[in-house]
C-alpha cells in the first residue's frame, strides 16, 4: 500500500510546500456567468459565456465527490513497479496547453476565400518554439469537429483546420472529455475522432465504441512509459447517447482507481489525468476541484491536467511515499485558462503552457518531476485588412524583445499587467498557508 502525505508547493523537489488554505473554498455550485469586458451574459456576443439559468448546462452538481479525509492522510491501492534490473536513467518534457475554444468571431480571418478553406497555423506560430521542445504535449479540444455549418456557443461546431493548426504547431496528444463533448451529438464524437486520427494525435475521453472506450492510450517517449486518462464532470445537460454510455468518460472516481491500476499493469511509469471540472472564471480552485485532484492522487496518479474554469488556476505539488520510505511525486494543474479563444477581459484572454522535466532514476526507476515552468499566454486580437486576427503570444518572450510590430504600447503594457496578475495567482494558495 501507498502512504499518500499531501503536501503543497510550486516546484518538484527542491522546493518547500505550501499548506492549502486556510479557510474553506465554496463547493462548485453552477457555471459562472461572470460578464465579460464585451457582452455580458445576456449578450448575443459569441463569447462562450455560460449561463445557468440555460435548462441545457449543466451545473456540475453531477460529479461523483471524493470522500475528504480529516487528517489530510490518503491510503492509495499499490502500484505495480517495473523491474529494476533493465531500468535505465532517462529524461523527457511534458507540456500541456488550456483549452481550444473556437468562437464564431475567430474563423473570418482565417478563411482563405480562394481555396475555401480555413488556415489557423498563424494563430499558434507563436507559441510553437515552446510546444516543439515537448515529448508529451497535451491539449484540451473543447469543440466538435463535425463538419460544416460551423457554430459557436453553444453547440459549438469548429473546422477540421483547426486541429490541423495544433498539429502543425507541435500538439501531439488531444484530450475530448469535456462538458462540449456532445454539442453535435455522437456524429460530433465520430467526425472529431476519425479526423484527429488521420492527423496522428493520440486521443482519450470520447469514443466510438466499448472497446475504444477501455483501450489503454501508452506514450512512450525517450524511453518513459506515460498512461493517459481523461474524464469529465458532465456535457451540459446533453444525455449520452442511448446504448452507448461509453461515448463521453463522465468522471467517476471507482472507474478512475481501475484506470490507472490498469494501466499501470500495462506498463505506465506515470499517469497523466486530464480532468475537466471546477467552476467557470474562478482563480482558485474549487473544495470540489481539491477533492477530485487529491481523490486522483489518492489513485496512483502522478499529473491532473485540469481544465473548464477558462482562466489560470493556481497549481499544487503532492508528495507520496510508499511503505518503503520512496517518494512518488505528482502534479495537480487546476486549471490551464484558455490557449485560444474569444473571450475577453479578466484575465479570460490569458493561458499557461506548463513544462515539466519527467526524469527516471537508473536501476530504481523512481519517477520525479522537476523544472516546472509556466509559460503564460495572452490571446492577441488585432485588425488585418478589415478582418479580426488572433495569435497566441508568449507573453515573456514578447516582452523581452519587444519588436512585434503588431503590437502597440498599451498592448506591451497590458501583457506587463497580466503578467504581474498570473504570477502572484500561481501564489494564492501559498499565500493562504
Amino acid at each position: 500500500m501507498l502512504l499518500i502525505i499531501i503536501a503543497l508547493g510550486w516546484n518538484m523537489l527542491r522546493s518547500s510546500a505550501p499548506s492549502p488554505p486556510s479557510d474553506p473554498i465554496p463547493p462548485m455550485q453552477h457555471d459562472s456567468a461572470d460578464p465579460m469586458v464585451q457582452g455580458g451574459s445576456g449578450s448575443k456576443q459569441d463569447n462562450g459565456v455560460q449561463s445557468p439559468s440555460d435548462p441545457n448546462i449543466s451545473t456540475g452538481n453531477d460529479i461523483q465527490q471524493p470522500q475528504e479525509d480529516s487528517d489530510r492522510t490518503l491510503i492509495s491501492p499499490e502500484q505495480d513497479k517495473p523491474s529494476e534490473q533493465t531500468l535505465q536513467a532517462a529524461e523527457a518534457v511534458w507540456l500541456a496547453v488550456g483549452d481550444i475554444m473556437v468562437h464564431m468571431p475567430q474563423l473570418p480571418g482565417s478563411y482563405d476565400k480562394a481555396s475555401g478553406s480555413y488556415d489557423f497555423n498563424d494563430v499558434f506560430e507563436p507559441v510553437s518554439g515552446i510546444l516543439r521542445k515537448g515529448d508529451w504535449v497535451l491539449a484540451n479540444l473543447e469543440a466538435p469537429l463535425a463538419g460544416d455549418h460551423y457554430s459557436g456557443f453553444p453547440r459549438f461546431n469548429a473546422p477540421y483546420e483547426i486541429a490541423d493548426a495544433l498539429r502543425e504547431a507541435g500538439i501531439t496528444i488531444v484530450t475530448t472529455a469535456n462538458n462540449h463533448a456532445l454539442d453535435q451529438g455522437y456524429k460530433g464524437i465520430e467526425r472529431t475522432l476519425a479526423h484527429l486520427d488521420k492527423l496522428g494525435f493520440y486521443t482519450k475521453g470520447t469514443a466510438r465504441s466499448k472497446a475504444e472506450s477501455r483501450k489503454a492510450v501508452l506514450i512512450e517517449q525517450n524511453g518513459i512509459t506515460m498512461g493517459l486518462l481523461a474524464y469529465t464532470y458532465g456535457t451540459n445537460g446533453i444525455p449520452l447517447p442511448s446504448g452507448k454510455p461509453y461515448a463521453v468518460s463522465i468522471w467517476d472516481e471507482e472507474a478512475c482507481v481501475k484506470d490507472i491500476a490498469a494501466l499501470r499493469r500495462q506498463g505506465a511509469e506515470f499517469v497523466t489525468v486530464a480532468m475537466h471540472f471546477g467552476t467557470e472564471y474562478q482563480t482558485v480552485p474549487s473544495e470540489s476541484q481539491r477533492k477530485i485532484a487529491r481523490a486522483i492522487i489518492q489513485a496512483g496518479g502522478d499529473i491532473v491536467a485540469g481544465s473548464h474554469p477558462h482562466v489560470v488556476q493556481p497549481y499544487e505539488v503532492v508528495s507520496a511515499y510508499d511503505t518503503d520510505g520512496r517518494k512518488r511525486q505528482g502534479v495537480i494543474l487546476y486549471s490551464m485558462g484558455n490557449f485560444i479563444s474569444n473571450q475577453r477581459g479578466d484575465t479570460k484572454d490569458n493561458g499557461v503552457i506548463f513544462e515539466i522535466t519527467v526524469r527516471r532514476e537508473a536501476g530504481t526507476g523512481q519517477i520525479s518531476f522537476e523544472n516546472i515552468k509556466p509559460h503564460f499566454t495572452w490571446v492577441h486580437r488585432y485588425k488585418d485588412n478589415g478582418k479580426m486576427k488572433y495569435r497566441v503570444l508568449p507573453m515573456e518572450e514578447m516582452l523581452k524583445k519587444r519588436s512585434d510590430k503588431q503590437l502597440s504600447s498599451a498592448d506591451y503594457k497590458q501583457m506587463e499587467k497580466a503578467m504581474s496578475i498570473l504570477a502572484n495567482r500561481m501564489n494564492k494558495l501559498k499565500a493562504a498557508s
